[in-house]
């Protein structure tokens, strides 16, 4: 498992060093100058090239690669042009938010599509099966903004159970920044109430994120155990009389699960890019309005900054699920 997990982790560095290249690349490509942008409509050619100058947008792009490249080495992430604030410094307060809200529509996600798919696939072609499916399928196909907005509408503006949007009340004092997760900092913190608002902010749009994977997980998690219940060792255990309970948990659902973990990773990236229009309904403050902001004023540094902080997450979270899917299925450590 040592060697497997080394041979994980040294693939990694030539994607990094890809990613950041093709991210470097296709941002000066983009139409714009975002350096005359910053000077404002009123400056002047020679104040124009003395921003350029001082930005040091005006060296060639091989010159300037290398500056970015080895400055992402010391943790520099590079400067907004707008704001002059450091990118890697707004990373650490949007980032958090962003990665709080994934993670809690994956648990969500995972906890429920996981028992739900092993269930429908128990009782194929009855009607726990076709309940299942029928909602999958409208899961699947439910805009998350739209879910959003009716989750809105139904438990924060009739029923008053939850907040409208937001992440925190402003009139309340947030837990001690430690991890920049709400929640986990305010258990850091020991403060209960604190962290039950966290979770009351975090509801709606977990659950209008959730959707989706978990319409994927549920389906893909009935598929991979119809196909394992017709596998010679399962009729055989079915054959010397062992439980279906036994059968099921200790030799089907490890099996099954294998096929599984590949869309989980696949999805944890996928919602780190979509985050924006659930982000925008519920005026949540993660990477996803950040980076739209970014785009809007062709502020280059912001955008590269949150793309390749959704390209190292998303590696990364791939690399947990290899990790996991060695640990499931021995004999991929030798492939």
């Amino acid at each position: 498992m040592l060697i497997y997990t080394v041979r994980r982790l040294l693939l990694l560095i030539p994607v990094l060093v890809g990613l950041s290249l093709l991210v470097f690349t296709i941002s000066h490509l983009l139409p714009g100058d975002p350096v005359k942008l910053a000077a404002g409509p009123q400056a002047t050619q020679a104040e124009i090239q003395s921003l350029a100058r001082e930005l040091g947008t005006d060296r060639p792009l091989p010159a300037q690669y290398w500056s970015y490249a080895t400055g992402l080495v010391k943790g520099d992430w590079g400067q907004s042009v707008l704001t002059r604030r450091p990118v890697w410094d707004d990373l650490k307060i949007y980032l958090p938010a962003t990665l709080e809200l994934v993670i809690a529509a994956m648990v969500l996600a995972v906890a429920i599509g996981l028992p739900a798919g092993l269930v429908s696939a128990v009782y194929a072609n009855r009607w726990p099966d076709y309940l299942s499916r029928t909602l999958s399928l409208a899961a699947i196909s439910m805009p998350r903004f739209f879910l959003g907005l009716l989750l809105q509408l139904a438990f924060a503006m009739w029923l008053l159970w939850l907040p409208l949007g937001g992440r925190f009340p402003i009139i309340d004092e947030p837990p001690p920044f430690v991890t920049g997760f709400l929640t986990i900092d305010a258990l850091v913190a020991g403060d209960l109430g604190a962290f039950a608002t966290a979770l009351k902010h975090l509801a709606l749009p977990a659950a209008a994120m959730c959707l989706s994977p978990l319409a994927t997980i549920t389906r893909m998690m009935r598929a991979s155990t119809l196909e394992v219940l017709q596998q010679d060792y399962v009729l055989t255990e079915r054959a010397l009389g062992l439980s279906q309970r036994l059968i099921l948990f200790k030799y089907v659902f490890k099996n099954a699960l294998s096929a599984t973990l590949t869309v989980i990773g696949l999805y944890v990236g996928w919602l780190l890019g979509g985050t924006v229009l659930v982000e925008t309904v519920f005026d949540w403050p993660g990477i996803g309005l950040y980076a739209t902001k970014a785009i809007v004023t062709q502020d280059f540094m912001p955008v590269m900054g949150v793309t390749l902080a959704i390209g190292v997450v998303f590696i990364l979270s791939n690399l947990v699920v290899d990790l996991a899917y060695g640990l499931l299925n021995p004999r991929v450590r030798y492939e």
